[in-house]
C-alpha cells in the first residue's frame, strides 16, 4: 500500500517547535522569520525533509506560509484548507490568515515591528514574491534579511533523510520524442532570443526535457536536481551522485554532462558575461543573486519547457487514453464494491481508500498514487483537501454522501478522478446540489471556444447553475495534469483567478466543480479532459477548440434530479455513459460488469 494513515501534523508540533524557533531567532539577532510551504525547487508536494512549514505549525496542506515574530505568529492558507488548518494548527499560537486575500505581504505591512529585522531563506522564495514582501516590510519600517542557513534546519533534530532515489530513463514509447530532439528544439528557440543558456530549476521540467523520472517526491515521479541548457542543445544536469547509475549515463548520452549538485554554484559563476534566461516563477531568488554576482546578463522569462510539456504530443495523449481506460476499470470495480458492500453504514474511510488502491494495484501497472486519496464521508467530504487519518477515520453512514478524489501514476499517464456517492437514501437538498454541480461539469465538457481563450474565461460555465441558487465553491475548477508527472501542472488552469495562458491543443486539464456544506457533506465531480480541435460546423467562421473527456467511470444516477437537466445535458450524460460502457465493460466480468451495465444505462 502506498498511502498511510498516520497524521504527521497536528497542533502539538506548533506548541513544541514555535518556542524553539523563537529562541533561535533571538540568538541570531532576528525579530521575525518567514516560512513558506515550498522547498528549494518550489514544489507543491514537498518531501518530508523539506517540509519546514509542517514541522513548525503542524499544517500538512500543499499551500501555505507562516510568519513568526517574538510575540505573535500567523499561518496563511487558501480556501481549500479553511477547515483543515483549524484542525491541525493551534489558533492560540498562530492567527489564521488568508493566503490569497492580502497574504503574507499585507500581514508584514500591518504587523512587522518598526526597526525589526525579518529573516528569510532566499532559496525558498521567488524573486517576485520576495519583492512584494520586502516592500511591505519596508512600509512598516522593518527590513528583510537573507539568512545563510535556515534556522529551522539548524534546530530540526529528527529531520528525515534527504531523498536520494535513483533517476531512471522514461522510454520514448511513452514520451513520443527523444530528449535530443527536445533539447535542440528549445536550444534553437534560445538562440532566436539571443540567449546563451537557460537555468532550469523545476524538477518536472528536468524530467520532461531529459526523458527521465525519479522518486524523490511522494506521489510524483520527480528527480530533485537542476540543469543548464545551452543554445546548442547541450546541457549540464546536476544531481546527487547517489542518484546516478551507469544505465542513466548511457541513456543521456554525450551531449549531457552529469555533475554533482555541489558543483552548481561554480557552474552558475561560469556563466559570467553570458545572456542567461531564468524563470522568476519557478526559480528562487538565490539563483538570481548567484547570476547577478557572477556578472551574467539575466533574462527573465518563462521556463521554456513549461508550454511544450503542457501541450501533449500524440504518443502522450494516446498513453493517457490507455491509462484512463485502465484506471477507469479499477474505479468502476471500486464503485461496484461501494454499491454492494459499503451500503450498510459500517464501512470506514480508510477501508474505502485501501479497497480503491487494491483495485488499482490489481492492474499490475500502478507505479504510485498521483496524490493521497481524499476519502471523505459526511462532513469530512466538505473539507476540500481532506486526508483521512486513523484519528479522523469516519464511517460511511447511511443517509450521508461519500466523496472520493483519487488518482494513479502509470508509465503511460497520470489520472485524477472524483466521484460522489450516496450511502443509503440521499436528501432532496443533496440531489439538488449534486445536479447543479453536474450541470456545471457538463457545461465545461461540452463547450466550444475560439483559439486564444483562457481557462479563466471558461470558469463561470462550471459555476453558473450554483450561482443561480446563491451557491459557489472556493477552489479552482481545473488544473493541468502531466503524463507520468505531476497531477498539478501549469501554465494553464480554469479558475476565477486571472490566467493569461490560452488553452491549446494537447493540454490536459481537470473539470471539477463542487459544492461543500460545512459540517454536513461535500460534492465534487471530476474528469480529466484534453483540449482538441473542434469539428467544423456549417457557417462557422473561426477555428474552434473543445474537449475530449479522458476519464471513464459512471456518475451516480441516484443523485440526479432529471427535470433539472436540459435535453442537451441529458444527451451528454447518456453519451458519456455509453462510452464508459463501451470502454470499461469489456474489462469487467460477473457482478461488476452487470452493475456497470445498469449504472450506465440511459437516464
Amino acid at each position: 500500500m502506498f498511502q498511510t494513515y498516520d497524521d504527521p501534523g497536528g497542533p502539538a508540533l506548533g506548541r513544541k517547535h514555535l518556542p524553539r524557533l523563537r529562541k533561535a531567532l533571538k540568538q541570531a539577532g532576528l525579530d521575525g522569520f518567514i516560512v513558506p510551504h515550498e522547498d528549494e525547487w518550489q514544489n507543491e508536494y514537498v518531501p518530508p525533509a523539506y517540509d519546514r512549514l509542517a514541522w513548525l505549525t503542524g499544517f500538512t496542506g500543499s499551500a501555505g506560509a507562516a510568519v513568526v515574530f517574538a510575540d505573535e505568529a500567523a499561518i496563511f492558507t487558501d480556501g481549500r484548507y479553511t477547515l483543515q488548518v483549524r484542525a491541525q494548527v493551534d489558533g492560540g499560537l498562530f492567527q489564521y490568515r488568508d493566503l490569497i486575500d492580502g497574504g503574507v505581504s499585507a500581514y508584514l505591512r500591518e504587523r512587522a515591528p518598526r526597526g525589526g529585522k525579518i529573516g528569510y531563506d532566499p532559496k525558498l522564495f521567488s524573486p517576485d514574491s520576495l519583492d512584494r514582501m520586502r516592500a511591505a516590510a519596508e512600509a512598516a519600517g522593518a527590513l528583510l534579511v537573507a539568512v545563510a542557513r535556515n534556522p529551522i534546519d539548524a534546530i530540526w533534530d529528527d529531520r528525515p533523510a534527504v531523498p536520494a532515489a535513483q533517476v531512471v530513463p522514461q522510454k520514448e514509447q511513452f514520451t513520443g520524442e527523444a530528449s535530443a530532439s527536445k533539447r535542440h528544439r528549445l536550444g534553437d528557440a534560445l538562440a532566436k532570443e539571443k540567449a546563451d543558456a537557460v537555468v532550469i530549476t523545476s524538477p518536472a521540467s528536468i524530467a520532461w526535457l531529459f526523458n527521465v523520472r525519479g522518486g524523490d517526491v511522494a506521489r510524483t515521479p520527480l528527480p530533485l536536481g537542476e540543469a543548464i541548457l545551452n543554445a546548442d542543445g547541450t546541457a549540464d544536469l546536476f544531481l546527487a551522485p547517489e542518484k546516478v547509475s551507469s544505465e542513466l549515463r548511457e541513456w543521456l548520452g554525450n551531449e549531457i554532462a552529469i555533475k554533482p549538485s555541489a558543483e552548481l554554484p561554480s557552474a552558475l559563476e561560469a556563466l559570467r558575461g553570458k545572456r542567461v534566461k531564468i524563470d522568476p516563477a519557478t526559480a528562487s531568488a538565490w539563483y538570481f543573486e548567484q547570476l547577478k554576482d557572477a556578472g551574467a546578463e539575466i533574462v527573465r522569462g518563462q521556463d521554456p519547457v513549461v508550454l511544450p510539456r503542457a501541450c501533449k504530443n500524440a504518443a502522450e495523449i494516446e498513453g493517457s487514453r490507455q491509462a484512463h481506460a485502465r484506471d477507469g476499470a479499477a474505479v468502476s470495480r471500486f464503485l461496484h464494491w461501494l454499491a454492494t458492500e459499503a451500503q450498510s453504514g459500517k464501512t470506514q474511510e480508510i477501508e474505502a481508500c485501501q479497497k480503491l488502491e487494491y483495485f488499482r494495484a490489481a492492474t499490475n501497472a500502478l507505479k504510485d498514487l498521483s496524490f493521497d486519496s481524499i476519502s471523505g464521508a459526511g462532513p469530512n467530504g466538505a473539507i476540500v483537501h481532506y486526508r483521512v487519518t486513523k484519528k479522523t477515520n469516519r464511517k460511511l453512514a447511511r443517509g450521508s454522501l461519500f466523496l472520493i478524489d483519487s488518482g494513479g501514476q502509470y508509465l503511460d499517464g497520470t489520472t485524477d478522478i472524483t466521484r460522489t456517492v450516496a450511502i443509503g437514501r440521499p436528501t432532496k437538498e443533496m440531489k439538488d446540489r449534486f445536479t447543479r454541480v453536474l450541470k456545471g461539469h457538463i457545461a465545461l465538457s461540452r463547450v466550444r471556444f475560439p483559439k486564444g481563450t483562457t481557462g479563466h474565461q471558461l470558469d463561470a460555465l462550471a459555476r453558473m447553475s450554483l450561482w443561480e441558487a446563491g451557491l459557489d465553491y472556493d477552489h479552482g475548477t481545473g488544473h493541468g495534469v502531466g503524463v507520468y508527472l505531476g497531477v498539478h501542472e501549469g501554465p494553464h488552469r480554469i479558475a476565477k483567478m486571472v490566467n493569461t495562458q490560452p488553452l491549446e491543443p494537447g493540454m490536459i486539464v481537470s473539470n471539477e466543480p463542487g459544492y461543500y456544506k460545512t459540517g454536513a457533506y461535500g460534492i465534487r465531480i471530476e474528469n480529466l479532459q484534453v483540449v482538441t480541435p473542434a469539428q467544423d460546423i456549417a457557417g462557422g467562421e473561426r477555428p474552434m477548440l473543445g474537449f475530449e473527456t479522458l476519464t471513464l467511470a459512471p456518475i451516480a444516477r441516484d443523485l440526479i434530479v432529471k427535470p433539472l437537466l436540459t435535453k442537451d445535458e441529458l444527451a451528454w450524460l447518456n453519451t458519456y455513459h455509453a462510452r464508459v460502457w463501451e470502454k470499461i465493460g469489456p474489462q469487467l466480468d460477473g457482478e461488476a460488469k452487470a452493475w456497470l451495465e445498469a449504472a450506465t444505462k440511459p437516464l
